[in-house]
Parts: C-alpha cells; structure tokens; sequence
C-alpha cells in the first residue's frame, strides 16, 4: 500500500503514476474520499468519548435532578459513541480497500508505456556468429539427455517437464553456484514454505491484476508461491527488524508455480514459460533511503551471476505499465538466445519501496526510537529458465555444449556436455 502522507502531500504524483501505469487515476481520488471520509469518522468518535469522559465525572459529583440529566445525557452520548465507533471501523474498511486498489507510485525515471516501451539501459557482450546451423534448447536437451517434454506431459500436462540426467546436474550446479554467492555477499540462505496463507499472498501484491497466475488450494486456503519473494516478504510480517548491522538479506531457493494463465500459444515450446520451476531469489529488507542503492547491487549480483555463465545480454529499464502492482522500478536482464535471434528474461530486481512492507506489518526503529516502514527488494539470482541459455549460446556443431569455466566445479569438473 502507497503512504497516506504523501498521497496527501502530493496525490498528483500519485495519479500521474497511475497514468503512467496504464491504470486508473481516479482511483487516487476514490482514496483521497475514503481518507478524509475515515479521518472525520475517527475525529467524530475521539470528541465523542471525550465528552463521554468528562460527563462520567461530572455524573459522580451531581445530585438529584442534575444527576438524573447527566444520566440521561450519558445514555445517549454511549449510543452516539457506539454509532461513531461503528461508522469508524467501516471507514477503516472503506480506507483499506480503497488503499490496496492503487499501485506502488513508480520512481520518476520509469519509462511509461506497456511491454514494449522499456528502455535499454546497456548490452554486454556480443551475440555468437555460428559457422553451422543452429538447434534451440529442446533439440540440444534432448540430444543430451537434459530433459523429457513428451513424458512430462503424460505425467502431468502441457508445459511440464522431467529434467533427467545431466539436465537435473546442471539446474543444481546453476542453483548451488547460484547459492554459493549469495552466501558469499552475505546472504542468509533460506529454504521456505512454498505454501502460504491468503494475508500472505495479498500482502506481497499478488492477488491483485496477477491473481489469475497464482494456484490456489481452496480446501485449505492456502497458495503455491510463484516465488520465494512471497514467503520472504512474510518471514518478518508483524515485526519490528533490527537493522542496526544493515540491511537483512535472504537468498531463498524454492520450487515456484505459475498458472501462466493468458499466455497461451506464447512459447510453448520448451522450458521457457513453465508451470514448475527452481529458483533461487535474493530479498532484501532495508531503510526506505537505502532501497535505491539497494537496488543497484541486487542488479550489480544479477550480472555477476550472467558473466559467469558467460553470454551476451542486456539490462532493461521495465515501463511503467509492464510493472508489478508492488514495483516502484523494476530491471530485467535478457539473455540472448541464438534459435530466436532476441533477448528473453532470465533476471529481475524489482524495488517495492514500503508498499509490501505497509500491508505485512514490517517495521523498524529509527534513530529516536519511533517505528517506520521498512522497504523490500527482490531479485533472481538463477533459475531452472538459464538452462536455455547455457545450451544454446555454448553449442557446439556435433550437438555437444560447452560448460562455462566458473560453472564447471559445480558440475563436477566437466568441460563438455556430449550428446547421448
């Protein structure tokens, strides 16, 4: 949720991040009217259980006829009283809703527009040139024995997958080397939950434009997390941090679930847009004046992580109307892949400013003791999607791949990949 000081500071920088969104400006006045319509409720309620107050006193020194008035006055004013206090508490709930129904406010720089409107910040590295035709990541996979499309069908459905093999070696080694600079950078590595209670799921900004995305077990009334941000964010919900020592930082490797619902006929081959995949994702808690910077590093390991894997890719600067509900900015790093001849998603690192943190509860002590906001980030460090990458870019003609060197320890010193 956005901050109520400064919607009411500056609400025109709140509509004007709803249009660049894409989205709907008047919900910030629809906000606007529930605030101001809660603030006088809860100031008609305090006025009323002061005269209460001051009326109970005046009740114990009168006598008679006056006390038998007082008396009378107090049984009304406890029905006002319980009026008002009603009045406020669906305030409260007006407020609440109306809160949640407007998205993170985006940072100044964000491009506007849709999907297509990002702005491209810088490419590393240059695309191969092959001197042999090239095969995409289900024939190079299959050649090696990496993974099963046709039998994870059978087992489970479209877009399901067995990795078998060397397929299941090299997501670990992605995953473990993945793992192993987190803990180096001073991650604190987490395996949570991948099942969460609703408060969770909303809390994180999931259940709003992306809800459709999301699995849900209603006998239970829990969630399949789509990834550990989601558990991570609730990990301090309810609780007042310590960031005396710094920023609190948690890498968390999950298996992630996505209904991938509306994207039908969009890559449906292969391993590029899957129900189920591994994860491993860094999550930050912080000051809110520290995210900006925060963010910079969570980019800075990203590209860490792609230059060992050693192919070119590029760092987008997500629009507007491309972002998350709870993203206040959001990068996305693109791995070339040679069978398509474009860029594709690998990373991300978004800024959630306070806006999860506000709905979770999550706080810290400032400097003279009063509680505040803290702000969270997150960021992929690696996932089961890279596998496509490595194979493609490090083909070789004869249908083997080459191992990138700083992944190879992992992989158990092995230099090749050869076909079965």
């Amino acid at each position: 949720m956005i901050d109520l000081k400064t919607l009411r500071d500056d609400p025109e920088a709140v509509r004007a991040s709803q249009r660049a969104r894409g989205e709907d400006a008047s919900l910030v006045d629809a906000l606007l009217s529930a605030d101001e319509r809660r603030r006088s409720a809860v100031s008609r309620a305090d006025n009323l259980r002061a005269e209460q107050k001051q009326l109970g006193k005046q009740v114990g020194k009168a006598k008679g006829e006056e006390r038998d008035a007082l008396l009378a006055r107090a049984k009304e004013l406890a029905a006002q009283v319980k009026e008002a206090e009603a009045e406020q508490s669906a305030g409260d709930e007006e407020l609440l809703r109306a809160q949640k129904a407007v998205s993170n406010i985006v940072e100044p720089d964000v491009p506007p527009g849709g999907e297509d409107d990002y702005a491209v910040l810088k490419h590393v590295g240059v695309p191969r040139e092959f001197d042999f035709e090239i095969k995409d990541h289900v024939e190079l996979g299959t050649g090696i024995g990496a993974f099963d499309m046709e039998r994870g069908a059978k087992v489970a459905g479209a877009r399901f997958y067995f990795l078998t093999g060397i397929g299941a070696q090299l997501e670990l080694a992605l995953l473990n080397m993945a793992a192993a600079q987190a803990a180096a950078a001073g991650f604190t590595l987490v395996v949570p939950p991948v099942l969460v209670r609703p408060e969770i799921m909303e809390g994180t900004g999931f259940l709003g434009a992306h809800s459709t995305e999301v699995y849900r077990l209603e006998e239970d009334d829990l969630y399949l997390v789509g990834t550990s941000e989601v558990p991570l964010a609730g990990y301090h919900s309810g609780e007042i941090v310590d960031f005396s020592a710094g920023p609190l930082r948690y890498a968390g490797w999950s298996t992630c679930f996505r209904r991938e619902a509306g994207s039908y006929g969009r890559d449906t081959r292969g391993i590029i847009r899957v129900h189920q995949f591994n994860k491993l994702e860094m999550f930050v808690y912080c000051r809110e004046d520290e995210a900006r910077d925060e963010h910079e590093r969570l980019l800075a390991w990203e590209e860490e992580m792609l230059a060992k894997i050693e192919v070119p890719y590029r760092v987008i600067d997500t629009a507007a109307g491309d972002l998350g509900a709870s993203a206040a900015r959001k990068y996305d790093c693109e791995a070339w892949v040679p069978s398509q001849q474009t860029y594709r998603e690998l990373t991300s690192t978004s800024n959630c400013t306070t806006f999860q943190a506000r709905r979770l509860n999550t706080r810290y002590r400032d400097e003279d003791g009063r509680p505040q906001i803290a702000a969270t980030l997150n960021g992929t460090l690696a996932t089961t999607r890279w596998i496509v990458a490595i194979l493609e870019n490090h083909q070789q003609p004869d249908g083997s791949v080459r191992v990138p060197e700083a992944l190879r320890p992992f992989l158990g010193g092995r230099e090749v990949i050869e076909p079965k």
